[in-house]
């Protein structure tokens, strides 16, 4: 079964990190291309801090904080007994955006985002997989309960 959450975090990093390599390789930074002009953008940014700009300039701090977060969920789901399958695949693939992101805080400096919906803060793929775990989280804790 861990074979399956190895195979979803790397899937995810290398996703990840190949579409930052991408932009980074063809678009100069601030540069924004209309996809679906006004509603869908790829606009190459970078954000030292976290989710929406937040806490700009904290980029050590944060870069521990996700270490320490990867550790923990990682010792969690290793100690754990029956670990239901889908926070197994929920945790795996919050760690593939956790990976992804923390790659480019230790290899660029700070993280390269470019999904551009115009009506959101620009994210990328990492993100948007810490987004999606987290959701398949909460609604799979709702469903559990209304269950019991």
């Amino acid at each position: 079964m861990y074979k399956k959450s190895i195979i979803i975090i790397i899937a995810i990093l290398l996703v990840d990190q190949l579409t930052k390599y991408f932009i980074v390789r063809n678009f100069y930074l601030g540069e924004s291309l209309p996809v679906i002009n006004n509603i869908f953008h790829i606009t190459y940014i970078t954000n030292t801090g976290t989710a929406f700009g937040l806490l700009q300039n904290y980029g050590n701090i944060l870069l521990i904080f996700a270490i320490v977060a990867i550790i923990i969920i990682t010792i969690s789901i290793y100690k754990q007994k029956g670990i239901p399958k889908t926070g197994l695949m929920a945790f795996s693939v919050i760690l593939g955006g956790a990976f992804g992101n923390l790659t480019d805080r230790l290899f660029r400096g700070s993280i390269v985002d470019f999904l551009d919906f115009r009506i959101w803060p620009v994210f990328n793929v990492a993100d948007s997989s810490i987004s999606i775990g987290i959701a398949i989280l909460i609604i799979h804790s709702l469903f559990a309960k209304k269950s019991s």
